[in-house]
């Protein structure tokens, strides 16, 4: 059976602890949620930190902080920051870069988002590729738009990132792409045309997040994502008790699509990362 990575998104910009009291907000709740989704089988922790009133931050330190925290509890784990800019000053997105994560999401292009534009012009993405290659950093590209492939094959023409970027389908955002079956499709089509040497995830928002996910299973994705980040609730009616539960029924989905749950590294060795120190 293929492996499959499962990664977990376990705390994004948005969600706060009145609207779920198991999101993760400080650094020492980041770094113990992620521990008890790598004992449920995610072996790649997507992060963002919050300010102490639960704002998107871009502290380096805090980045720096939780991946030290990760690295120690979870041998091998993939850690990725994120370069969104949800709330955070575009100049400080990638401060935290200088630490050598082994990955960061970069967005190569702008998107309207529920309630603002998501803006990520050509020059800031250029200076966040340059600086992923300069550290060592595989980059994932947040794929909100079609246009967005085009966006780094371009990268990948003027030398800013390899040709095996890690790319992920967005789903399910209002105002941007809808959760449809058909765009996963035709998007997943034009990344094998113009980025050949690409992996591939799916990423469902909110009550998209298991129906997206069987969609990239279905079609041989290379990885899942699931997490507090995306979505909060395992029912309309339940909030999920914690990253760990929704890592779970991620990991039961991938049994059912006859698929095995990826090992750190076999992880690793499907994104092109090099093996853990």
């Amino acid at each position: 059976m293929n492996p499959v990575v499962i990664a977990v998104a376990i705390t994004g910009s948005v969600p706060r602890k009145k609207d779920n009291p198991a999101v993760p907000t400080t650094v020492a709740e980041q770094i113990e949620s992620t521990h008890q989704a790598f004992e449920a089988g995610a072996t790649l922790v997507h992060i963002h930190v919050r300010n102490d009133d639960e704002s998107p931050s871009s502290d380096p330190d805090k980045f720096a902080a939780v991946q030290e925290g990760v690295r120690k509890h979870c041998p091998g784990m993939i850690v990725q920051f994120s370069t969104g800019g949800r709330g955070r000053d575009p100049s400080a997105r990638g401060l935290s870069l200088v630490h050598r994560p082994d990955m960061a999401s970069l967005s190569t292009g702008s998107v309207n988002f529920p309630t603002i534009v998501y803006e990520n012009h050509a020059m800031l993405v250029n200076d966040l590729a340059g600086s992923m290659r300069e550290n060592g950093i595989r980059p994932e590209i947040e794929i909100f738009d079609l246009s967005h492939i085009h966006g780094a094959k371009r990268l990948i023409e003027e030398g800013l990132m390899d040709a095996h970027p890690h790319v992920q389908f967005v789903m399910g955002v209002k105002n941007a792409m809808p959760a449809d079956e058909h765009l996963l499709d035709i998007l997943l089509a034009e990344t094998r045309r113009v980025i050949p040497g690409a992996t591939w995830t799916a990423a469902g928002i909110g009550r998209e997040q298991a129906r997206v996910m069987g969609w990239a299973l279905a079609r041989g994705a290379d990885a899942v994502r699931t997490g507090l980040e995306d979505n909060i609730r395992v029912t309309k009616d339940r909030l999920a008790a914690s990253n760990a539960e929704l890592v779970s029924l991620a990991a039961e989905m991938v049994t059912r699509h006859n698929r095995k749950v990826a090992t750190p590294a076999e992880a690793r060795a499907l994104l092109h990362l090099k093996p853990a120190a």
